[in-house]
């Protein structure tokens, strides 16, 4: 296993993309065709194992994936569900992104779990070309606070766009797989990339020297500085503790977005 060496450092809002654009399209082309393809390797029962996000079974979180699509497809879409969702949190309060993902799952609630899989399909391609057609001028502009660790940050349009969109997903696959022990067989090329991706932000989130070993088709081997903590786990164990899925002890408490 070789070992990449990262610069000790904080990394500094606002938080921007850092993924080269051509590699981050071939990243969300090859994510939702995952994701496509684990829907379609779900049993009738699979759909309704609860996952590790509360409130939401497999068939609610395909429902809010497939709506995250939707909205990444259009402007207008986006538009329309973005007024949505403040209109809720004007009449019930809480945060933003929770309203979002409320809304995406009740519109879609009433699809058969086939009608899931051919709407993401036909989304899919559209979603790519949304995400990645928009100005370089807008990309760089500050989107509205987010709220990671219980913390307001700010992030530029582009990390939402190239990084967040197909982290998002990614999680979610690892959401299903823990549920229902479905996975497409992961690759150094896709998730390895993904996994590599959050292991450099997470290492700028905490600046402490640390060695980083993880194992998988998706893993490597990275260190920061000299010393410090000496973590070994699965890549996916890993997300998972970084996405706040999973208590987890020191640095492992840093948490990244997806």
């Amino acid at each position: 296993m070789s070992t990449t060496t990262l610069p000790l450092g904080t990394r500094k809002a606002p938080y921007v993309s850092t993924l080269d654009p051509e590699v981050a399209k071939r990243l969300a082309t090859t994510e939702y065709t995952r994701v496509i393809a684990t829907f379609e390797l779900l049993g009738p029962q699979d759909w309704q194992h609860p996952t590790d996000c509360t409130g939401w079974d497999v068939r609610a979180m395909a429902g809010h994936m497939v709506g995250m699509a939707r909205m990444a497809a259009s402007l207008r879409e986006t538009v329309r569900q973005q007024f949505a969702a403040k209109r809720r949190v004007r009449r019930d309060g809480g945060l933003s992104i929770d309203a979002l993902t409320a809304l995406q799952v009740e519109e879609h609630a009433q699809l058969s779990t086939a009608e899931l899989t051919q709407r993401l399909r036909a989304l899919a391609p559209k979603a790519v070309r949304g995400r990645f057609s928009t100005p370089a001028f807008m990309s760089n502009r500050q989107i509205e606070a987010q709220v990671v660790a219980g913390v307001e940050e700010h992030w530029t349009l582009g990390f939402l766009l190239h990084t967040i969109l197909t982290r998002d997903p990614f999680m979610h696959r690892i959401d299903i797989s823990q549920a229902t022990g479905v996975l497409v067989a992961p690759t150094a090329d896709h998730e390895g990339v993904l996994v590599d991706d959050v292991v450099r932000e997470w290492a700028a989130r905490h600046g402490a020297p640390c060695t980083l070993a993880l194992t998988g088709p998706a893993g490597g081997r990275w260190e920061l500085g000299e010393g410090g903590e000496q973590i070994q786990m699965d890549a996916f164990e890993f997300c998972r503790a970084v996405a706040g899925r999973a208590s987890a002890p020191g640095l492992l408490a840093t948490e990244v977005p997806f």
